[in-house]
């Protein structure tokens, strides 16, 4: 006798339901993805429609290409360095007595910069000048003795070995005199040593030592340090590659000219002229060190700034030049959007040259007189509608 089981019936009633849901869930998500992705095809047919009739133009600014001079920069990494640097020490030992000069100022040649006490160097020329008077005398004597014998000799009233003996103490006596004058040369010239001298012209550092100390002419710092800043040099770095381009220049008997730009680049600091090339390449960075000289006549650079260098090497003579914004990267290479009959846009491969500021010179592709956009590249594509908007200034007006 079969037993039916009501809780059994119920749960295959309840699973048979659930199972209905899932169903119709489903076939109701389907549906609206066809919905919404046929709406979405739909769109995009009816926007190249439109696009197609030109009735919705990409706005676009153009600038024309136009033909000109262009000047050919090479850029490089700089830091200012003093055309010569000097560590001023003292030549003696002593106290520091005096200090003439003030901190961070220029200085001369030959300017009195600080005195060292000088009196223990006046007692040793004083004993220097009293040892040759000493030795002076005794040889004025010598000689005298060395004369008379010559006389006796003459009457046979002496030896001769005696006439030589004494000629040979004259002869030492003005071998002493000889060592005496340099003893006394070299007393001057320590005298002199007490008063520091400035070896070059040039701005002061900050002072090493202070009035009234003990310094010595073994002190590794010094007294000050001279840095020539008028002129100043800069060192800088080029690639090797670039190179060939500098070293015709000297062939040519003119300077080129180099310019030194703050760390941002933008504010002109000096301009000077190529000073020299170093013999060899640097192997580990494939560069090339090159030192210009700027007369620096204002003070704008200081030792170990840093600079950006721009050095002109050439000038391209009727060269097509565009503004750099209308350049535009690809996968086969830089492009621009050149404008055909103020409608349409058409993709233009080109050869890019010398960039200069915000122009760039164009080897190939494109010609001087045609119309290129520099903004609104982004929605264009090949043959893309579009219609020039007017920026007001002289280089956007259509021409």
């Amino acid at each position: 006798m079969k037993v039916e089981n009501p809780l059994g019936h119920q749960q295959n009633t309840s699973v048979q339901t659930s199972s209905r849901w899932l169903i119709w869930v489903f076939l109701l998500c389907c549906a609206m993805a066809v919905f919404f992705i046929s709406r979405y095809f739909q769109t995009q047919e009816a926007q190249i429609k439109i696009d197609k009739q030109g009735k919705n133009p990409a706005a676009v600014v153009v600038k024309t290409a136009w033909q000109g001079e262009l000047p050919v920069y090479l850029s490089g990494l700089g830091t200012v360095t003093g055309l010569r640097t000097v560590t001023v020490k003292p030549r003696v030992d002593g106290e520091l007595i005096r200090v003439h000069f003030k901190e961070g100022t220029f200085v001369k040649a030959g300017d009195l910069l600080a005195e060292i006490d000088p009196r223990p160097f006046q007692v040793q020329l004083m004993q220097a000048e009293g040892q040759l008077m000493r030795d002076e005398a005794l040889l004025k004597n010598a000689q005298l003795d060395s004369q008379r014998y010559q006389t006796l000799l003459a009457q046979d009233s002496i030896a001769a070995q005696q006439v030589a003996t004494q000629a040979a103490l004259v002869e030492q006596y003005q071998g002493i005199v000889a060592t005496d004058k340099g003893l006394v040369a070299n007393a001057k010239l320590q005298l002199n040593y007490a008063k520091i001298i400035a070896p070059i012209s040039g701005r002061l550092g900050l002072r090493g030592v202070d009035q009234g100390n003990v310094v010595k002419a073994a002190d590794p710092n010094g007294l000050v340090v001279i840095t020539q800043t008028q002129p100043i040099a800069v060192v800088f770095t080029l690639p090797e590659d670039q190179i060939p381009a500098v070293m015709k220049h000297p062939q040519t008997g003119k300077a080129l000219v180099v310019e030194a730009y703050d760390r941002s680049g933008k504010i002109l600091l000096a301009q000077g002229e190529l000073l020299a090339v170093d013999n060899q390449i640097d192997v580990n960075s494939g560069t090339v060190k090159l030192k210009a000289q700027f007369a620096n006549e204002n003070s704008g650079l200081f030792a170990n700034q840093f600079v950006n260098i721009k050095m002109q090497v050439e000038t391209l003579h009727k060269a097509i030049i565009v503004s750099s914004a209308a350049i535009q990267s690809g996968n086969a290479g830089p492009f621009v959007y050149v404008v055909k009959d103020s409608e349409t846009a058409t993709v233009r491969p080109v050869k890019l040259g010398a960039v200069h500021g915000e122009t760039v010179a164009v080897l190939e592709g494109l010609q001087a007189g045609e119309l290129v956009v520099v903004e609104g590249a982004d929605k264009l594509r090949e043959n893309a509608q579009v219609k020039l908007i007017d920026r007001a200034a002289p280089e956007a007006v259509v021409r």
